[in-house]
């Protein structure tokens, strides 16, 4: 009874945090890796479990996004090869800057990111081709990189930043950025980080099970929610999630 009240609770939080995190364009960590801290596994145990884990979200999502045939499969092969070096680089290098002060400089950011687009009324809610030359590109795929390098070191929040850097940069309104991050951050980021973790630290097998289930349960809707409803209601996910991430990797660093 104890086993299936767990597993049933891995699942529901599984289906919660993933469906915002479609829905938004990041941010499962924020409910998912607390609730695996929470139910006792130690954080290497815990965040090896949820990067796993949260591939399936990636997974879920793209099924749907991938029925609607508009995206740019050119411009999904740029965003892989801007930033998956950047992932392999950060998986791979220990930050020279202890961990709480990055984690504090990261909640910041984030934080700014959600007041940014919530004093923005316009950004993000149509679509519009930008920095399409040669040093647009070039400057794109530098932040790209950068952003896939915190990907693979820094647990929470980078799925949120590539969603922005998509509307920001290149003009895509948050609909379709939210699709380009799910599916190229949520599967190919997400996984290159989940494998090189999984060599290096424990992996909680006998949890895995619900919580990728409710990653695909969760990814699948809010994805179909996201598409369903627009633009509006993405943004607002997205600057909703952005300042609680930034919120809690703020605290994260101060204690």
């Amino acid at each position: 009874m104890e086993f299936l009240f767990e597993q049933l609770l891995l699942l529901f939080v599984s289906v919660i945090a993933n469906g915002l995190s479609a829905l938004a364009g990041g941010g499962a960590g924020l409910l998912q890796l607390p609730a695996l801290l929470f139910l006792g596994l130690a954080f290497s145990t815990a965040l090896g479990t949820h990067k796993i884990a949260s591939v399936a979200l990636g997974v879920g999502a793209t099924i749907r996004h991938i029925r609607e045939k508009r995206l740019d499969f050119r411009f999904a092969g740029y965003i892989l090869a801007a930033g998956l070096p950047g992932v392999v680089l950060g998986a791979n290098v220990i930050l020279a800057i202890p961990d709480h002060i990055a984690r504090f400089v990261l909640g910041v950011v984030t934080l700014g990111l959600g007041l940014y687009s919530r004093f923005s009324p316009s950004l993000g809610m149509s679509s519009e081709v930008k920095n399409r030359n040669t040093a647009g590109w070039i400057i794109g795929a530098a932040v790209l990189f950068f952003i896939g390098f915190l990907n693979g070191s820094i647990t929470s929040g980078t799925g949120l930043f590539v969603t922005l850097w998509l509307v920001v940069w290149f003009g895509l309104d948050y609909q379709r950025a939210v699709a380009y991050t799910l599916i190229l951050v949520g599967l190919f980021w997400n996984g290159i980080g989940a494998v090189t973790l999984a060599l290096q630290t424990p992996v909680q097998w006998s949890w895995l099970p619900a919580l990728i289930v409710g990653a695909l349960v969760g990814g699948y809707l809010g994805a179909h929610w996201s598409i369903a409803k627009g633009s509006q209601l993405v943004k607002r996910m997205f600057e909703i999630v952005t300042v609680c991430v930034g919120l809690s990797l703020i605290v994260d660093g101060l204690v």
